[in-house]
This record gives structure tokens, C-alpha cells and sequence, in this order.
């Protein structure tokens, strides 16, 4: 198998895992503005009359900051999956090249 095919099926191969870790990534962002809100509504209930008062609490909920551990995860996975989808499109684009370069050269001496 050359490297251009082994680019191309790696690609084939991991767009799912993109594709997962992309809808885990937007589930955990936005799911950070519900546990906030959830998070303010109990401090609201234990006597935090004010919003801001309520958002100090929520942000420094170990909940909240797990959560953030969750998002960096997140991130951290789908940042991974694509630089490696990067680095196969850029070998392909350099195979691809190589060949071109090749075709050119074997037309030269003909």
C-alpha cells in the first residue's frame, strides 16, 4: 500500500472519530450554560439573593469545575483527531505532488 492510499483511508477511517469528538465537544460547551443555570437555582434556594452572588457560587462548584475538566478532555480530543486529519491531507497533497513531479521527469526523457 502506498502512503497516498494509507492517507486516504486514514482519513476514510477517522472522519467518524472527528465527527464524534466535534458533537462531544458542542454537547459539553453548550450543556456549561445548563449546569450554570441548575447550579444558580440551588445556591438561589440556599439563600444567594443575588444573581451575581449565585454565579460566584456556580463557577466555584466542584460540579462546575469538573465539568471544565470535561470540556478541556473535549477539546483536547477533538484537537487531536483533526491535526491528524490535517497531517493526512498534507501527505496526500505531498504524494500527489510527487507524483506530478515524477510524471514530469519520465515525459522529459522520452
Amino acid at each position: 500500500m502506498s502512503k497516498l492510499d494509507a492517507a486516504v483511508d486514514y482519513l476514510r477511517d477517522h472522519a467518524g472519530d472527528y465527527a464524534v469528538a466535534e458533537g462531544q465537544l458542542v454537547f459539553i460547551s453548550e450543556y456549561r450554560k445548563t449546569l450554570k443555570a441548575t447550579l444558580m437555582k440551588e445556591y438561589e434556594l440556599e439563600g444567594h439573593k443575588t444573581a451575581a452572588a449565585q454565579e460566584v457560587q456556580a463557577y466555584a462548584d466542584p460540579r462546575y469545575i469538573e465539568h471544565l475538566k470535561a470540556l478541556q478532555a473535549a477539546t483536547e480530543a477533538r484537537e487531536r483527531t483533526r491535526w491528524l486529519m490535517v497531517a493526512a491531507q498534507a501527505r496526500i497533497e505531498s504524494e500527489k505532488a510527487q507524483i506530478y513531479a515524477n510524471n514530469r521527469t519520465d515525459k522529459a526523457f522520452r
